[in-house]
């Protein structure tokens, strides 16, 4: 049987040699062009030195086989043929058709302009998703999660999972079943944007990876099914058959590991051992968040609000009316008050905030990076009772009972413990990726 050759990444990685490569960033709509220097290991440094632009692009081969790539890559894209396509037509532009050749989407049925669409840099799939997921014990997990680092948590029935960003920020989506539920995770690095989606739609259950496209900087998805494209942000199929249709969103928040591990010991980490190399620990994205960054391959008019990659805490409500209203509260005003009781057009919630978790974007080692914290969005409602939580010390508690609750919204002391609140559904992003798709936001002051 022929050996099947590693790719030329993969092999560089193994042995300390001086390579040189030419170095093709595609953003957009746009070619440049680097020959780049490296020595072995550093490779995989490569992307925090050459921005977020290389740093997807360096995604697209790693740990791969020659074959893979063949099969994987996108056709190049000469100056000449890049044009910008500007308003609204029916026709697929030449770029988007060149990089899309060989796919089976239904290009005739969409709810956006082709315009809005930009090449990330990979191909689809080049930043590979995690499709049969393993998990470790907290205990196991422990030996190379520092407390700090930020998890995506979920819990369905009994089914406890963290999703370390330490990998996600590597792969982006994960197809993953907990408690029964098949269920999407995804995490966008440029729009630090997690967000879990039931993968069942009317009745079938759906695969995503990754398409290699962006919109307003935020990844686009799509179903190895009808190859429809998929806006992670908001959960809507935007080009394809299923245009139109949404994905049921399922309660998440990131949290801290130490968070994590302390209130569900028993609770199941995602695995390390996820088929692919990767520097795992590490961020590619060095230095991306800065608060005066501009974002990555974003289009759209800036919401001056807030400063684009200003941390909010972002809620989409539906009045009982059937009004939907969007809620922003940003990260800098809720680590002061730390609680925040709120009510919108009837609506009431609280926001909870603890400090101790680390950005996944700030620092080259994640475990170093900037302590952003962590949010809790719940409703207040207990047995028809609205319950006012306040600060005391280091402890969240509620004025009716002096309970004290902490980041997951569960009573862990006094009358109520054990008590759980219901989760509201939110998000941490960066403001201008939340304000992109949702224009009427209204901010919390």
């Amino acid at each position: 049987m022929k050996k099947r050759r590693k790719s030329w990444i993969s092999s560089t990685l193994q042995a300390p040699v001086l390579v040189v490569i030419p170095f093709f960033i595609v953003s957009g709509f746009f070619t440049i062009e680097a020959g780049v220097s490296l020595y072995g290991s550093d490779l995989f440094r490569l992307g925090a030195d050459l921005s977020p632009p290389g740093a997807h692009l360096l995604l697209a081969g790693l740990g791969r086989t020659d074959e893979e790539l063949e099969r994987r890559e996108a056709p190049r894209i000469s100056e000449e043929a890049v044009t910008e396509q500007k308003g609204g037509s029916d026709e697929l532009p030449e770029p988007l058709r060149l990089l899309t050749r060989g796919w089976n989407t239904n290009w005739s049925t969409r709810t956006i302009e082709f315009n809005e669409l930009q090449h990330g840099g990979p191909p689809r799939d080049g930043i590979p998703s995690i499709d049969n997921p393993t998990f470790v014990s907290v205990e196991v997990a422990s030996t190379w999660l520092a407390p700090n680092e930020p998890v995506i948590f979920t819990q369905i029935e009994d089914d406890t999972r963290a999703y370390p960003l330490q990998i996600l920020i590597w792969h982006e989506i994960v197809n993953d079943r907990v408690g029964g539920i098949p269920v999407l995770v995804t995490f966008c690095p440029l729009c630090n944007a997690s967000i879990l989606y039931n993968r069942r739609l009317e009745g079938k259950e759906f695969e995503f990876g990754t398409s290699g496209l962006l919109r307003n900087s935020d990844l686009v998805m799509y179903d190895r099914s009808t190859e429809s494209l998929w806006q992670q942000l908001t959960g809507e199929a935007i080009v394809g058959d299923l245009a139109g249709k949404r994905l049921d969103i399922i309660p998440s928040s990131i949290v801290s590991f130490g968070d994590f591990s302390n209130q569900y010991p028993k609770g199941e980490v995602l695995s390390r051992e996820t088929g692919y190399q990767r520097r795992y620990g590490e961020n590619p994205y060095t230095g991306y968040e800065s608060i005066d960054q501009n974002p990555f391959l974003f289009k759209g008019e800036l919401d001056h609000r807030l400063k684009p990659m200003e941390r909010v805490v972002a809620v989409s409500l539906i009045t009982a009316e059937g009004k939907s209203i969007d809620v922003a509260y940003p990260f800098r005003l809720l680590s002061q008050k730390e609680v925040i009781n709120d009510s919108v057009e009837g609506i009431d919630l609280v926001v909870f905030y603890t400090p101790g978790t680390s950005s996944a974007l700030s620092s080259s080692s994640i475990s170093e990076g900037t302590d952003v914290g962590a949010s809790g969005v719940y409703s207040p409602q207990q047995k028809g009772e609205k319950l006012i939580f306040v600060k005391k010390g280091d402890n969240i508690q509620d004025i009716q009972s002096g309970s004290r609750w902490n980041i997951f919204g569960l009573a862990i002391e006094g009358s109520l413990e054990g008590v759980k609140l219901t989760p509201i559904p939110h998000g941490d992003f960066f403001w201008f990726a939340w304000a992109a798709f949702k224009p009427d936001t209204i901010i919390y002051r």
